[in-house]
């Protein structure tokens, strides 16, 4: 396992971070019912091959992310990492809200001291709220007292505000959307960069972009990474990307397999800054337009949009939408589409109250979309 830091801590960080918003489940379509044997074995082998990150938050898994890896860190290995979980910025109304949930995830960690501790998710409204609930004072109360040793933030919202951020506090570290399809959504290159001037440790999420970009590429993608005499997957080209830049201390992977967790690390082996040659950049590039000429909708699956209020799975419609123009089989989609989506949580079942647009970190117009999948999928059902 390779190493970096950042420039306000001592701590060394493994560059692969262990996501926990992707475990492994016994029910599909329903988080809360997490694989707790298979999801222990994939974080503990994960630790005991080096990676000392761990992150995880207050929604993840429908809340049971966290009371999860109390048990998955008991005998020794909370000792091993530093733990990262994030306050549920979009529930904060009073003074006395972040507290009652630092004090909440304390509990539900089975831990006295939160490593690495965020604000979740922050964009101009929720910025807004905090700065009027004095966030300020609460982050420093909680260093102070020893329940949080370093903060944080993760962005969903735009760049202008995203450099605002970053300048209003002392912040060690922050947590942005990167890849190489969303080298300039949200914060983007440029407030990697900027962070990085700052001072500010940058740890990267949706490397893989929800796994959009990893696993079975089309065709037509695959010819393309093929022409490397450097024979690598989709998965391992995505976070060498990510990795080839210095100002990145650590790529989260919401790894749920104990195979994907085993490419990645030997991935990770590899993941020096500067290491992919000017020839591997160019052919990334190419790559990159051949994807965004053929991904109609630019969800990652984060499931922030859930639950809707009549039942659609968001996340799953789009992702077999964008499936049937990515492996340009729409007709086969189609058919996995009616056979595998419950009618109550098709597209055709949005009621278009909009409540799931104002959670998309992507900031979807998903009301549209959904008729756009209901057109091309449930014509002869609906």
């Amino acid at each position: 396992m390779l190493y970096r830091t950042m420039p306000k801590i001592k701590e060394q960080l493994s560059i692969l971070g262990m996501g926990c918003m992707r475990l492994p489940q016994n029910d599909p379509q329903d988080p809360k019912t997490i694989d707790e044997a298979r999801a222990i074995e994939i974080v503990r082998h994960a630790i005991d091959r080096g990676v000392n990150y761990v992150d995880t938050a207050y929604p993840y898994h429908s809340g049971e992310s966290e009371p999860f890896l109390k048990r998955a860190l008991g005998n020794g290995y909370r000792q091993k990492v530093q733990l990262a979980t994030k306050l549920p910025s979009w529930l904060i109304q009073t003074d006395e809200d972040p507290d009652r949930y630092l004090h909440e995830q304390l509990e539900r960690l089975g831990t006295d001291t939160i490593d690495f501790y965020l604000l979740h998710g922050l964009k101009r409204d929720r910025w807004e709220t905090l700065k009027r609930v004095r966030y300020e004072r609460f982050l420093e109360r909680a260093i102070r007292n020893g329940k949080i040793r370093y903060a944080g933030f993760s962005f969903h919202g735009d760049r202008s505000i995203f450099k605002e951020i970053i300048d209003e506090y002392d912040w060690t570290f922050c947590q942005i959307q990167y890849n190489y399809l969303d080298e300039h959504f949200q914060a983007g290159k440029e407030g990697l960069e900027y962070a990085f001037q700052k001072g500010i440790g940058v740890i990267i999420m949706e490397p893989l972009r929800g796994g959009k970009i990893a696993g079975q590429a089309p065709e037509a993608i695959m010819s393309i990474w093929n022409q490397s005499p450097q024979r690598r997957t989709p998965a391992e080209w995505g976070l060498r990307w990510v990795w080839n830049h210095p100002e990145v201390s650590v790529v989260l992977s919401g790894m749920s397999t104990l195979d994907q967790l085993k490419e990645n690390l030997r991935t990770a082996e590899q993941g020096e800054p500067h290491s992919l040659t000017e020839e591997e950049s160019r052919l990334v590039e190419r790559v990159k337009a051949e994807y965004k000429r053929r991904i109609k909708v630019n969800c990652t699956n984060c499931g922030y949009c859930l639950p809707c209020p009549n039942n659609v799975n968001i996340p799953d419609c789009f992702s077999r939408y964008n499936g049937a123009f990515l492996f340009d089989n729409v007709e086969e989609a189609k058919k996995n589409y009616l056979l595998f989506v419950p009618e109550a949580q098709r597209a055709s079942q949005c009621i278009a109250c909009g409540e799931c647009e104002g959670k998309c970190p992507q900031q979807l117009p998903i009301r549209d979309l959904l008729r756009d999948v209901a057109q091309l999928f449930e014509t002869s059902a609906v």
